[in-house]
């Protein structure tokens, strides 16, 4: 016959005391609501982040919809997948190219306009539980839409609506008003070694 050492007695008594407490924090937590969530930072894998949410409102159903603001329309691994899903998310990549790529303020202004256009009338579809605006914060770290529009659109948003919102330098106006936020921090990039952008890894 077997018996509990005083050091696992021990441990069996301290995680009874933790769960206790766990679940008298879970217990608290009533409210439900859609949550605006920022992703931002100068690490790597905040757009990686959001289409991990993505693929978690998939699996429990959501519609959901994702508007990519400054990117290109190159085929991404994350594109490439989520397509597989059919219907059930609406996916809108309406940028021109990074800012230093196109060179051009009003074409990246026009793309910007375009993409806070579509993502808008996601907003306002009642069909939707799931929307990323991703690289939104770039297109407000350049002006190109303005700050106050973006926020009063968020604050009168669907009860029941979650919006990620992620790139590099969120304002702080976002932040303020933000329910969840994620910095991300870089403390080592392989970029530094020599090692290119690569598929399955980068895009």
């Amino acid at each position: 016959m077997t018996t509990e050492t005083d050091d696992e007695a021990r441990h069996k008594a301290k995680m009874a005391n933790r769960k206790a407490v766990q679940d008298a924090e879970v217990a608290g937590k009533t409210i439900e609501k859609g949550l605006l969530i920022v992703h931002t930072g100068k690490g790597k894998g905040k757009s990686t982040a959001a289409f991990g949410l993505l693929l978690r409102a998939i699996g429990r159903g959501f519609q959901c919809g994702v508007v990519q603001f400054g990117k290109g329309a190159w085929q991404t691994g994350e594109r490439a997948a989520i397509e597989r899903f059919g219907d059930q998310v609406k996916w809108y990549t309406l940028g021109e190219g990074f800012t230093w790529e196109t060179q051009d303020r009003a074409r990246d202004v026009a793309a910007a306009e375009r993409a806070w256009d579509r993502a808008t009338e996601l907003m306002e579809d009642p069909s939707i539980r799931l929307l990323i605006l991703d690289e939104l914060n770039i297109s407000l770290r350049y002006d190109h839409l303005d700050l106050g529009r973006v926020l009063a659109a968020f604050a009168s948003r669907r009860a029941d609506l979650h919006v990620v919102v992620t790139g590099r330098n969120a304002k702080p106006e976002l932040i303020e008003i933000a329910d969840l936020v994620t910095e991300m921090v870089a403390v080592k990039h392989h970029f530094a070694a020599g090692v290119k952008a690569q598929q399955g890894i980068e895009f």
